[in-house]
This record gives structure tokens, sequence and C-alpha cells, in this order.
């Protein structure tokens, strides 16, 4: 976490830099900007790293390893597919349960499976796209990535189980 969290910096240290430099004040709008969406983000992080942390606490390796570890095989794919597809918000809240349950012992396939449906399914996500695209799209948009996180655990599970990812 050590790189990327210097390269943001970098970034932010950039950008900001080159904010400061146009004038009107933008270095003092941007920041303000960030400092609200740290407000409304904060909570969501907050609860997003307690629900990775308890995870492994809570539910017995044997149980991971049974349901959607590497033992678990199209199963566990399954489920991380439906707890993908069902787990709301961004990549503050899904990333930090995938990280939670890679530690507790699920199989990278599972988590493969996980990530891509969040990203292709986001049922959360279904009520705006309805609302913009219509239903016909959103049905035919799902009926056409409904099997793909699947195949990505699959993939997974074939050509990388062996890696340890920790």
């Amino acid at each position: 976490m050590l790189i990327p969290t210097i390269v943001m910096g970098v970034i932010a240290v950039i950008v900001l830099i080159i904010a400061y430099q146009k004038g009107g004040g933008e270095h003092i709008l941007g920041l303000k900007s960030a400092g609200h969406l740290l407000l409304e983000v904060m909570p969501l992080l907050i609860f997003a790293f307690i629900v990775a942390g308890i995870i492994p606490l809570l539910i017995p390796t044997e149980m991971i390893s049974k349901w959607v570890g590497a033992e678990s095989g199209l199963r566990g794919i399954l489920i991380g597919s439906a707890m993908g597809g069902l787990t709301p918000g961004g990549p503050f809240v899904s990333l930090p349960i995938a990280a939670g349950l890679l530690r507790a012992g699920a199989s990278i396939g599972t988590l493969v499976a996980f990530m891509t449906a969040w990203s292709l399914w986001a049922v959360s996500r279904l009520p705006m796209e309805v609302g913009l695209m219509g239903w016909k799209f959103t049905a035919i948009r799902l009926a056409c990535t409904f099997i793909f996180p699947i195949i990505a655990g699959l993939i997974a599970n074939l050509f990388f189980s062996r890696i340890n990812v920790l």
C-alpha cells in the first residue's frame, strides 16, 4: 500500500500546484470539495473496513473453505457472483469485503467472480439504469453479461489457483 499511496500523494501535490498557479482560488475550491467528499465517504469507509476486518473472524475457516474456498469449485464461484452482484456501493465497499474474504480463505475464482459480478451486475445500480436507459436496455445488458462473472471465476481457478495472492 505504500507505493500507491506515494504515487497518489505525488499526483495530488502536482494537481494542487497546477491549480494554485492558475490563480483564481481553484486550489481552495478543490480542497473544499475534497473535504466535503471525505465527510461523505468516511462513514462508508469505516463500516466497510469493519466488515472486512470482522468477516475472517466471524466465519469459521472450515465454512469459508467449504462454501467459497478452493474446494468449493463452481458452488463458490456462484456464491461469489451472487454476493458481488448484491454488494451495494462503490469500490470503497466491495474491495474491503473482497479483501476480508481473501484473508478468510476464499478462492481466487470466488473473488474474481465477486469483483466481476459487482462491476457488471450491480443490483443497487439497477433502479437508476432502468430509469435512465429503460427496462429493455437493462434486461439486454444483464442477459449479455450474466455469464461473465462465472466464466471469469472458472478461468481464475483454472489458471491461478496455485498462486498465493496474499
